[in-house]
């Protein structure tokens, strides 16, 4: 039998707290509309600053959604990533709310390193700048 003084406390991360745990990079999942509904998809990803820089095929469902007809336009996404103990049940979650947007020429040169996993070419560069950033860790006391 688990002990009284064990129990589950679930608090809310301000946003720096939510980036610091993000920093590191690895994998996230971009949530975006693709024209047959919601549809979520992990991605490799890094940080930079206040935003998410990822990568996928120029001829993958990603690509096709994110890109925009208006020069400079900013697409609506959310990127997800948690981390969890099953031992445990300790974790986290981070939420990561605004606009992406194709990286092009230069400003994809400067951009931050992000190795993608899967085999294949990867040439579609994007960034999601912050708007709203929330989450949440599950921890016992």
């Amino acid at each position: 039998m688990a002990s009284d003084s064990v129990h589950p406390v679930l608090e809310e991360l301000d946003r720096e707290e939510c980036l610091r745990l993000i920093a590191p990079g690895g994998i996230g999942r971009i949530a975006f509309e693709d024209g047959e509904g919601p549809t979520m998809v992990p991605v490799n990803y890094a940080v930079d600053g206040e935003s998410v820089v990822f990568r996928t095929s120029l001829e993958g469902r990603l690509n096709r959604s994110l890109l925009t007809a208006v020069p400079g336009g900013q697409v609506r996404t959310a990127f997800e990533v948690d981390a969890f103990e099953d031992g445990t049940h300790e974790g986290w979650s981070v939420l990561v709310r605004g606009g992406a947007r194709p990286l092009e020429g230069e400003e994809r040169e400067r951009a931050v390193r992000v190795d993608p996993w899967p085999g294949g070419e990867r040439e579609a560069w994007f960034c999601l700048t912050a708007r709203e950033v929330s989450g949440r860790r599950l921890r016992r006391t």
